[in-house]
């Protein structure tokens, strides 16, 4: 076990100080692979900011059944037993609207304007949560909704939450598959470095068999050569991250201070972050083993 552990030290050792022989080459790499990781890093984060200042959104489909101003208790009684008797209603819940005038009142901006109306300009509602998802089968419901005595307008809301859903999922989408193109350009960047390090060290690798070196020996440094390039790649792509959101920040919390909020785009979780530099480190790690398996069978000591 000593031995094995020595051997991975000297391995280490060695891939440091290939790094440091080529400082400029390895920088650029690096650099390289940040700029690459940073793209999809960064789209996982400002999704997952998006998806925090929206979790509050119901994405359920929900109708809002405003009532004339003259409906009488009675008549909107029975429009709820009417709605509750309905197999396509869920849920029904009735608002008056002195509750509605309010909520509108602690709305952000707007208790101010409330405050200045002289009467009430709300009008009591029905918030109906629906069974069916289907949006043929909620425009029916909505439509035999408007159709009831007494009601004036009827609103479909939740439609843009559910667009909003739809939309992330793509994006999230897009994000995969530019990571999986990304990656594949990673590799090949790997590949390509571990390749010339490997054609560099011919004469020295065909030395070390000749005196008895097994490949697994020989192998190791290039396989922790690719790894750390991986490593100081995917600790770039968190800067470069981390330097974008603090300037987009700039703009986007003065913009949100203006709508009452204090919203702003959140660096990665440790965990996600550490996800993306031992990501990347496997994706360096991959390319060199991927070069050696190529390139190192074909030289043999003559």
């Amino acid at each position: 076990m000593k031995t094995w552990l020595r051997q991975h030290r000297q391995a280490i050792a060695a891939a440091f100080g290939k790094l440091a022989a080529q400082k400029s080459a390895a920088l650029l790499n690096a650099l390289v692979i940040g700029i690459a990781l940073s793209l999809p890093a960064g789209g996982y984060a400002l999704l997952s900011s998006l998806r925090e200042a929206t979790q509050g959104a119901s994405l359920e489909p929900q109708l809002s059944v405003f009532l004339r101003g003259e409906t009488r208790r009675q008549e909107v009684e029975a429009l709820e037993a009417r709605l509750k008797g309905d197999a396509r209603v869920g849920n029904v819940r009735f608002v008056p609207r002195e509750q509605a005038l309010k909520e509108l009142q602690a709305t952000e901006g707007l208790g101010e304007v409330v405050a200045a109306l002289n009467r009430n300009p709300l009008p009591d509602a029905f918030v109906v949560r629906p069974k069916v998802t289907d949006a043929a089968l909620l425009d029916a419901l909505a439509k035999d909704l408007r159709a009831m005595p007494g009601v004036a307008h009827v609103q479909v809301d939740s439609a843009w939450a559910r667009r909003l859903g739809a939309l992330a999922g793509t994006a999230r989408l897009a994000i995969v598959l530019l990571a999986a193109l990304l990656a594949f350009g990673l590799v090949a960047i790997t590949f390509n470095t571990i390749r010339l390090q490997i054609l560099t060290q011919r004469a020295e690798i065909e030395i070390s068999k000749l005196i008895g070196a097994t490949d697994a020996f020989i192998r190791r440094p290039f396989f922790y050569l690719g790894a750390l390039q991986g490593v100081a790649g995917g600790a770039l792509a968190l800067a470069i991250l981390w330097s974008s959101l603090a300037a987009l920040n700039v703009g986007v919390v003065e913009l949100a201070a203006s709508y009452g909020s204090d919203f702003r785009f959140a660096f990665l979780a440790p965990g996600d972050a550490l996800a993306v530099v031992l990501f990347s480190a496997g994706l360096g790690w991959f390319g060199a083993y991927l070069s050696v398996s190529r390139y190192l069978l074909e030289i043999e000591p003559k």
